[in-house]
């Protein structure tokens, strides 16, 4: 199952990088979840032809993220920016029950702000 949603994001990431006809099957086999069966019936090839056609592009997308990480490095910002929520928000909580300081109210409220529309 992870490998079906590293393969659904490096699509959305590299899917244009791809033959319009290997982006078809892909997404087929990825995100619609059809058989090799179906996908051969729509698209009037074998079975074999699915196949060999869904590992080259699984292959051409794993090596676009090898050399260009891009999905790994949008998972790092992600991640990062819900640490950076986390933080604010246990600051905020501090300043609340502690020390009440105004201008800690506010800084915590933009950086709680910036960092949900960065995830949005």
């Amino acid at each position: 199952m992870a490998k079906n949603l590293e393969i659904s994001l490096l699509l959305d990431f590299y899917g244009d990088m791809l033959t319009e006809k290997q982006r078809g099957v892909i997404e087929y086999y990825y995100n619609d979840d059809l058989s090799l069966s179906e996908i051969a019936d729509n698209e009037g090839i074998t079975r074999q032809g699915v196949r060999d056609s869904i590992k080259r592009a699984e292959f051409q997308l794993l090596d676009m993220e090898e050399r260009l990480g891009l999905a790994r490095r949008f998972r790092e910002m992600r991640t990062g920016l819900e640490q950076i929520s986390a933080a604010a928000a246990q600051i905020k909580n501090y300043n609340d029950h502690f020390i009440y300081s105004h201008e800690l109210e506010d800084n915590s409220k933009v950086i709680l702000e910036i960092a949900q529309k960065l995830c949005e």
